[in-house]
């Protein structure tokens, strides 16, 4: 297929590469992780408005140790998490030990229906793992509020919704801890990357030993450094292996790209927010979804999520937008709902994924279609009349 509309554009700017050249230049340029990691990862916290961010080779791997450093601190149990998110949310929390109890979303913002939440949570609930996809927002005032009073620790997964937010504050500030991912196609960029982000020292101290095969000397307090040390007499001290961890480390380069990548990330997400609202302006809404909550939006893609389950319109739709080049992903986030996967269906009962009606939904009548800063208003007007002819 001669793809016409695609679901990313020009996401890499000449003037990143331009700086990556331009390093590459010294004589012996260090490119595993050093002084550009340090300096992205006080850029991104600055911009987020949180104290701590340790850069990780991807978002799957922000999910990765995120899980591991709960486990260690509070241990195995329940977490719960949506039908419609990606693989990675779901594997992190199973390969962790945790028993993943699923809950529905809502339409309106494609995010977990806090109602839902609140009756799935028991005594062995340890944490609520949000997912804000495709830019919308997840959280809400009843949300928070019950999972202070049970004592609940939220995670927030913004790997799609980089720069939304909540009351004013940015998503991935509200959770104990938060992943992103700078994946080609999301917001901005590091090639292949991702980011945790905390605010607590002690789980920052843990992320970065967990990053880096759980070795003590990756950490930056030398009081922890000091007591391994101290307790430890008889192993070098720079080898001194806390916790049964990975390396998940990224490298100079992608620093490069990432804090460049910046400067341009609140002017991209208001041409994004602005596109979206040209798509919601222009598509069908007798046949679409457009009531979306877009408060604190921060778009990831333009969401096509048909009205009514009707297989031959869907059928009509697929074979439009493939004979027109239009590139789209069918299911919304992570390919629909995450109970139809095998990796999940020895797991639960038979046909449990239809528990989740609103999942299922988006799974056979949802799509999700491309929108990047440079896509022009014409070339989306063009799309909404491709769409609307079916």
């Amino acid at each position: 297929m001669n793809i016409k509309f695609p679901l990313m554009k020009n996401n890499i700017y000449r003037e990143d590469l331009d700086l990556v050249i331009e390093y590459l230049k010294q004589d012996d340029p260090v490119l595993t992780q050093s002084k550009n990691v340090e300096e992205f990862e006080k850029k991104w916290s600055d911009w987020l408005g949180i104290k701590y961010s340790v850069f990780v080779n991807s978002g799957s791997s922000s999910n990765l140790i995120t899980l591991a450093v709960l486990k260690q601190l509070y241990g195995n149990g329940e977490i719960i998490v949506p039908s419609l998110t990606w693989v990675s949310d779901i594997a992190s929390v199973i390969q962790n030990g945790f028993q993943p109890i699923f809950v529905d979303i809502k339409f309106n913002n494609l995010s977990l229906d806090e109602d839902k939440i609140i009756k799935k949570i028991s005594s062995k609930t340890k944490a609520v793992f949000i997912t804000h996809a495709q830019g919308f927002c997840g959280l809400s005032d009843k949300l928070l509020k019950v999972l202070k009073e049970k004592s609940i620790i939220l995670i927030e997964d913004v790997c799609e919704s980089h720069g939304a937010s909540f009351k004013d504050k940015k998503l991935g500030t509200y959770g104990l801890m938060s992943n992103f991912s700078f994946y080609y196609a999301h917001h901005m960029t590091t090639i292949e990357g991702g980011m945790v982000c905390t605010n607590d020292e002690n789980v920052y101290q843990m992320l970065k030993m967990y990053r880096g095969h759980g070795m003590v000397r990756e950490s930056t307090n030398d009081n922890l450094i000091k007591k391994y040390a101290d307790e430890n007499p008889s192993l070098n001290p720079k080898f001194i292996f806390a916790y049964p961890a990975y390396n998940l480390r990224n490298n100079e380069i992608g620093a490069i790209i990432g804090k460049n990548q910046i400067n341009n990330l609140d002017r991209n997400i208001l041409l994004r927010n602005e596109n979206h609202s040209i798509f919601l302006e222009k598509i069908n809404n007798k046949n679409f979804i457009t009531d979306f909550v877009l408060s604190g939006q921060s778009n990831y893609a333009f969401n096509l999520i048909t009205k009514n389950p009707d297989k031959v319109f869907v059928k009509k739709l697929i074979k439009k937008m493939d004979n027109f080049g239009v590139e789209y992903r069918r299911g919304s986030a992570g390919g629909g709902n995450q109970l139809r996967q095998p990796y999940l269906l020895d797991l639960f009962p038979k046909n449990y994924f239809k528990n989740f009606p609103i999942t299922e939904h988006v799974h056979f009548y949802g799509f999700y279609l491309g929108n990047y800063p440079t896509l022009k208003k014409e070339k989306i007007i063009e799309l909404c009349n491709i769409i609307n002819s079916v």
